[in-house]
């Protein structure tokens, strides 16, 4: 019975000696800076701004839909909205298909050489409140990875 939380105690030691480390990367930042990222951002650009254009006449014709025909005009207007944003999800998975393989490449690579054990996209977790803390200078990754796809 004595040796058993003898036994115990030896084995904290170990598990505190771990060295995981986590870092960080914005993934948009890093697709800016590669070469041969263009069509995408290109094609990214033109998307946003058609869906706004978009979202903006759905907006318009949903205030103003009082008769039949303004109410048919509206439901043809969503549809037509949610078949542009279908379509271009398609392209832009097509177009950022390539440059993610790379990107997930270089990240993997600059990870083991750096003695990452977990890489985390800063905006996803911003976003979804997942990192209270992180020092900024030792845990950014975007420079490293982006001389790797250089």
């Amino acid at each position: 019975m004595i040796i058993l939380p003898l036994a115990l105690l030896t084995t904290v030691p170990h598990a505190q000696q771990s060295k995981s480390r986590v870092g960080f990367l914005n993934v948009q930042t890093v697709v800016k800076a590669m070469p041969g990222s263009k069509t995408y951002l290109d094609l990214n650009a033109k998307a946003t701004a058609d869906l706004a254009a978009k979202q903006k006449n759905l907006q318009a014709l949903a205030a103003k839909a009082s008769t039949a025909a303004d109410r048919a005009a509206l439901t043809k207007a969503q549809q037509a909205y949610a078949a542009a944003r279908t379509d271009y999800t398609k392209r832009i998975d097509t177009a950022f298909a390539p440059l993610s393989k790379k990107i997930n490449a270089a990240v993997a690579k600059v990870a083991r050489a750096n003695g990452y054990t977990v890489v985390l996209d800063e905006v996803v977790a911003a976003q979804n409140s997942l990192v209270v803390y992180a020092n900024e200078g030792a845990t950014n990754l975007n420079a490293a990875v982006i001389k790797e796809l250089k």
